[in-house]
C-alpha cells in the first residue's frame, strides 16, 4: 500500500485556501498510485485556532468545506484531515463543545471521525478551553489493513518512555491491543530547538516496544508567535527512520506498506539541520516569512543601528523576504560612534537592501526644548535616553504606516528578559524576529552564518539552505567588526550594555536557568554564579513583566519564550531571591 504525507502550511481561518492544498496534495497523491494520504492536525482551519472555534459562523463553514473536500478528492483515494466537530452531548452533560477530529474521507463523502483523546494544557497549549477528549482509540480498515489514527499529543503518553503518566489513558497501547497494522498520527506539534530528536527518540520507543510502524505527519510554517518545523517522519518496527519529509517547508512524501509483513519500507530521507544554529536560522527565516505573507504585507522595515542584533534581524528578512523587500533604516543621534554608521552601510550593501538615513540630533533638541522648565533642576538620566529610541520608534511606524511596510523589531532574549528596551521605542514593531534568541546565541548565529555563506558559495555545503540564504552582494555577509565590537545602546557618550548588565554569557545561563529550567536562586548560585547577581537579573526579570505584556509577538525557538506560553502577571509581590548563609561552624 502506497501511503502519502502532506506536511502542510495552513493558514489559520482560510478554510478555502486550506482545502485547496489537500486538495492539491490529494490529486498528485492519487497520481503517484496512492491509495491513503495522512494531512496534519486540523489541516482544515489550521493549528491553533483558537477563539475562532467560538464562533458559530467559522464552524458551519469548516463543516460545510469539508462536505465539499469530500466530493472533490480523487474518489479512490482515502484521505484523513483534522478538523472540528460539535459535541452533541456538550449541552445536557456540561462537556466542551468541540471535539479535535481527523475526519476519513473516500468515495466523496466523510466515512469516519475519529477523536483526540489527550487534550494538552501546559506551555502554549490550552486545548481544554475548547475540547472534550475523545473516548475511545480507533481503527479503520482499508484494503485489509488495519489503521490505528491518533492526533499529535496521543502519541506523547507512553510512561516507560517519560518514567511516568501524564495522562491515565495511552492511545498507542490501546491500539496496539487492538491488533493494528500501522498506526497514523496527525500532528501540530510547534517546533523548539532540538524538538525533533525527542520526537524521534520518543517514537522509536513506543515503535520497539508495541512492535509497530509509525506514520507521523506533521505540520509546517508560522502561525502568529508559533513555529512548526514539519519534519514528518515514518518508522519501522525496529524503531528505524525510514523516511523523513523536509524541515521548515511545504512536502508531500511517500511510504510503501507491505502487508505481507506489516512492516513499512525504506523511502526517502530528508537530512536534518547539522547544528543548532541551522536548525535555529532556518526557523526564524520561516517565521518572518509566514508572518508577513499571511498578514498581508510584502515589505519590511527595521532600525539599522550597526549593531549585532539588528544585523542578525536584517539578514533573517532578507533571507526571508529578498533584499528588495527589506528598508534599513539608520537615525543617527550625536552619540553614534561612526563606526556604527559605517557598519550599518557596510551590512546594507553586502545584503543588498535599500537604507534611509534620518539624523535625530534636530529632534532630540526639539524634544529637551519642549521639557526644559519641566526638566529644570534634574540631571541627564534614562529618561532623555530614552527619548531617543522613542524618537526612532516614532519614526520607524511613521514609515510602517506611510508605506504599508511591517516594522520588525530587533531585541533579543536577553534584553526582552530584564527589560533592557524602551516602550514605545526599539519595542515599536509587528513583529519581534529574535525575541526568544538570547545574545549569546544571536552572536552563534552570526558566525554561522558567515560561514554558511562561504560554503554555500564554495560549494561545501553538506545540506541546502539555498532557499533559507540571501543573496549577497558582498562577503562576509555579517561585517567582522559588527561581532568583535562590545554591544552597546548608544545613548550617552562611551555606553557599553555591561555598564548595566552582567556579561552576557554570564546573564544568559543564569535566565536560561531561571526561566526555562525554573531553578531556584540558590540552585543557580550552587551552579556557580554570584549570588548577587543572581537576585539582580531575578529582580530585572520580575519587574519587566509590564514591557513584556505590551511587545510585538516574538517567534518561538525556546521550550519557554516570553509569549503565548509565559502567563505571569504584571502586579506581583513574589521576588524569588538568594540569601547568602552563615558560615557553619567546622565540628
Amino acid at each position: 500500500m502506497k501511503i502519502a504525507i502532506a506536511q502542510l502550511n495552513p493558514t489559520i481561518g482560510d478554510l478555502t485556501g486550506n482545502a485547496q492544498q489537500i486538495l492539491d496534495a490529494a490529486q498528485t497523491a492519487a497520481a503517484q498510485g496512492a491509495r491513503l494520504l495522512l494531512t496534519t492536525e486540523l489541516s482544515l482551519c489550521g493549528y491553533p485556532p483558537r477563539d475562532l472555534l467560538m464562533q458559530p459562523s467559522f464552524l458551519a463553514t469548516m463543516a460545510e468545506t469539508l462536505a465539499q473536500l469530500a466530493r472533490d478528492l480523487p474518489a479512490e483515494l482515502a484521505v484523513l484531515v483534522g478538523t472540528v466537530l460539535p459535541n452533541p452531548d456538550a449541552v445536557h452533560d456540561g462537556e466542551k463543545p468541540l471535539f479535535n477530529t481527523t475526519a476519513l474521507l473516500l468515495e466523496g463523502e466523510v466515512q469516519r471521525y475519529f477523536h483526540k483523546r489527550l487534550l494538552p494544557t501546559y506551555d502554549v497549549f490550552d486545548e481544554d478551553r475548547y475540547f472534550e477528549p475523545g473516548e475511545e482509540s480507533s481503527a479503520f480498515e482499508l484494503d485489509g489493513v488495519w489503521i490505528g489514527v491518533t492526533i499529535c499529543e496521543d502519541l506523547w503518553n507512553d510512561e516507560s518512555f517519560w518514567g511516568k503518566r501524564h495522562y491515565e489513558v495511552n492511545p498507542i497501547a490501546e491500539l496496539n491491543r487492538q491488533g493494528v497494522d500501522l498506526m497514523v498520527n496527525l500532528s501540530a506539534s510547534p517546533y523548539s530547538v532540538g524538538k525533533q530528536h525527542l520526537r524521534e527518540t520518543m517514537l522509536r520507543h513506543s515503535a520497539t516496544r508495541y512492535g509497530q510502524p509509525i506514520l507521523y505527519a506533521n505540520q509546517v510554517g508560522g502561525n502568529d508567535d508559533l513555529l512548526f518545523d514539519g519534519c514528518s517522519f515514518g518508522l519501522n518496527r525496529a524503531g528505524e527512520v525510514v523516511l523523513r519529509a523536509k524541515p521548515f517547508e511545504s512536502d508531500l512524501i511517500f511510504a510503501e506498506f507491505d502487508p505481507a509483513v506489516d512492516e513499512l519500507m525504506p523511502a526517502a530521507i530528508a537530512p536534518s539541520p547539522d547544528c543548532a544554529d541551522a536548525e535555529i536560522w532556518m526557523a526564524l527565516v520561516m517565521g518572518v516569512r509566514d508572518y508577513v505573507r499571511k498578514c498581508g504585507f510584502q515589505k519590511a522595515v527595521l532600525g539599522l543601528s550597526g549593531g549585532i542584533d539588528s544585523a542578525l534581524v536584517a539578514a533573517i528578512a532578507a533571507a526571508a523576504l529578498g533584499s528588495e523587500n527589506v528598508l534599513g533604516v539608520l537615525m543617527p543621534s550625536p552619540y553614534s560612534s561612526d563606526h556604527s554608521i559605517t557598519d550599518a552601510l557596510e551590512l546594507a550593501k553586502n545584503l543588498g537592501i535599500q537604507t534611509q538615513t534620518i539624523p535625530i540630533a534636530p529632534m532630540m533638541q526639539g524634544y529637551d526644548q519642549a521639557l526644559a522648565d519641566l526638566f529644570a533642576g534634574t540631571e541627564f538620566g534614562i529618561a532623555e535616553e530614552n527619548l531617543q529610541s522613542r524618537l526612532r520608534g516614532t519614526l520607524l511606524m511613521a514609515i510602517s504606516n506611510k508605506f504599508g511596510h511591517l516594522l520588525i523589531s530587533t531585541g533579543n532574549k536577553s534584553e526582552v528578559a530584564v527589560g533592557y528596551c524602551t516602550l514605545y521605542g526599539d519595542m515599536n514593531g509587528g513583529l519581534a524576529a529574535i525575541a526568544d534568541v538570547p545574545k549569546t546565541r544571536v552572536y552563534s548565529l552570526c558566525k554561522w552564518l558567515n560561514k554558511a555563506m562561504k560554503d554555500e558559495l564554495g560549494g561545501m555545503h553538506r545540506n541546502s539552505y539555498s532557499s533559507f540564504i540571501p543573496h549577497p552582494a558582498s562577503f562576509p555577509l555579517i561585517p567582522p567588526h559588527i561581532i568583535a565590537k562590545p554591544p552597546s545602546a548608544e545613548l550617552k557618550p562611551g555606553q557599553v550594555d555591561q555598564d548595566s548588565l552582567p556579561p552576557y554569557e554570564v546573564l544568559d545561563d543564569i535566565l536560561e536557568r531561571f526561566v526555562e529550567r525554573h531553578q531556584a536562586p540558590d540552585e543557580i548560585v550552587a551552579a556557580g554564579h554570584d549570588a548577587a547577581v543572581v537576585n539582580q537579573v531575578i529582580r530585572l526579570v520580575t519587574r519587566a513583566e509590564f514591557k513584556r505584556k505590551q511587545a510585538a509577538p516574538g517567534l518561538k525557538i525556546t521550550d519557554r519564550a516570553f509569549g503565548t506560553g509565559w502567563r505571569m502577571p504584571i502586579a506581583s509581590r513574589w521576588l524569588p531571591s538568594t540569601q547568602p548563609k552563615a558560615p557553619q561552624p567546622v565540628v
